[in-house]
């Protein structure tokens, strides 16, 4: 039996009529137009958060770093004089609070100085970073005080400073980590050294490393 096809005749007026009457719509036909602005807020938005991302935390105070190690060789001084571990450690503990503090106004100093934020983006992402190791070095100080081995306090702060410094640097100039690693590697010394060289050490990653780097970020890293 021969199959009949019917062609219709699309031209004419009816069958175009009978088309659009039953027509699906597409799935483009429903969508909402966007505003333009609002696309564009979007664009900016990756934008911004993308630059942030890929960005490094340049607000690393140079200046600050080398008060702090001119601070951190007076405290060794000081603490030389010491006729008792406590008195000695409490001379320490007293330099890391002018130290925090000198840290804490450079770098916002800077920060405000070059547009750069602490609270969003690689600035963010930096104190996360510091943060912690220096956080275990403050429970690690009161458990050796208590355990009665001040004698390896110096090693270890030098130690997870040095972390804490390579860590957040990750997220800085390149010079810092480097920075980190000295102290790492200085702190590693110590741990294994006498408990009358705690001083010596001191002075030389605290003073010594904070004055040299710190002046090279100062120098190369606009202060």
């Amino acid at each position: 039996m021969a199959l009949q096809y019917k062609v219709l005749d699309c031209n004419a007026a009816p069958c175009y009529a009978s088309f659009m009457a039953h027509r699906q719509p597409l799935a483009s036909d429903s969508r909402v137009p966007v505003a333009l602005d609002d696309r564009a807020r979007d664009n900016l938005r990756f934008i911004r958060e993308t630059m942030e991302r890929a960005g490094s935390f340049t607000a690393v105070p140079g200046w600050g770093g080398v008060a702090i190690g001119i601070t951190a060789l007076g405290a060794a001084v000081i603490a030389s004089f010491q006729d008792s571990s406590f008195a000695w450690l409490g001379t320490w503990i007293t330099e890391a609070a002018v130290a925090i503090a000198i840290a804490s106004w450079t770098t916002f100093t800077k920060a405000r100085a070059s547009g750069a934020s602490l609270f969003s983006g690689p600035g963010r992402r930096f104190v996360y970073s510091f943060a912690p190791p220096i956080f275990v070095g403050a429970l690690l100080t009161v458990l050796l005080v208590r355990a009665g081995l001040i004698g390896t306090i110096a090693g270890m702060w030098l130690l997870l400073y040095g972390t804490a410094v390579v860590t957040g640097g990750a997220f800085s100039i390149r010079i810092v980590p480097l920075m980190g690693l000295c102290f790492m590697v200085l702190g590693a010394v110590a741990l294994f050294s006498p408990a009358s060289w705690s001083n010596a050490l001191l002075a030389v990653g605290f003073g010594g490393f904070h004055i040299v780097f710190g002046g090279v970020i100062a120098r190369n890293y606009g202060g």
